[in-house]
């Protein structure tokens, strides 16, 4: 308990901090913006290649997290090449809008989780919910996102590859073998993620 109140403690430091560094944005600027996202993140089951794994559902993510993403692949502190290229290539205004038009399509907690969590995502759900819609706007919603894509995530932060303070110390107490299970556990979570289409056309996730 102590170790997960203490976590806790230091991200949502981290997040007052993130707060404070993040810029007012407008959805309908960031539809025009975002139409070159579509290409990835609009199609269903979109993969990356070396790795292969899909590409993210984005539709409904919290503005304050996506922006902060957005800034990290700006500043290569997240790697990913055509992230890197395409978030470099915008200003700070224009990263808020499209991660504002991203989080117009809303995951709002459905009240109970699905299934039972694995026990190793007890520190978890202190900030990303008990059913993946996380406690905080600055942390990133989990709920129906691609299991393969929440795999390889936790993986990385466990690998180094992702640099981030406060999921550096959790994923370091997580052995390899419950990875699975937990992006499982979160992946199956309704109501979900959706792809970029989905917010433009529909407006909303289902």
């Amino acid at each position: 308990m102590k170790f997960r109140l203490s976590w806790l403690a230091l991200g949502l430091s981290v997040a007052f901090a993130a707060q404070a560094d993040t810029t007012e944005g407008s959805a309908a600027r960031g539809k025009v913006l975002g139409y070159t996202c579509h290409g990835c993140h609009g199609i269903e089951n979109y993969k990356n290649v070396y790795p292969t794994y899909s590409v993210p559902k984005v539709g409904g993510q919290n503005a304050k997290y996506m922006e902060a993403a957005l800034d990290g692949y700006a500043t290569g502190e997240r790697a990913h090449p055509t992230m890197n290229a395409h978030a470099s290539s915008l200003s700070k205004q224009d990263r808020a809008d499209i991660a504002a038009f991203f989080a117009a399509s809303e995951v709002r907690a459905a009240g109970a989780p699905v299934g039972a969590a694995p026990a190793a995502a007890a520190t978890c759900v202190a900030c990303h919910g008990a059913d993946g819609v996380s406690i905080s706007k600055e942390y990133p919603n989990l709920a129906g996102q691609h299991i393969d894509y929440l795999e390889r995530a936790l993986r990385d932060y466990k690998a180094g590859k992702r640099k981030n303070g406060v999921m550096a110390g959790i994923i370091s107490a997580v052995d390899e073998k419950d990875i699975p299970a937990l992006a499982k556990f979160f992946a199956s979570q309704k109501p979900s993620l959706c792809a970029t289409d989905q917010v433009r056309e529909l407006g909303k996730c289902k």
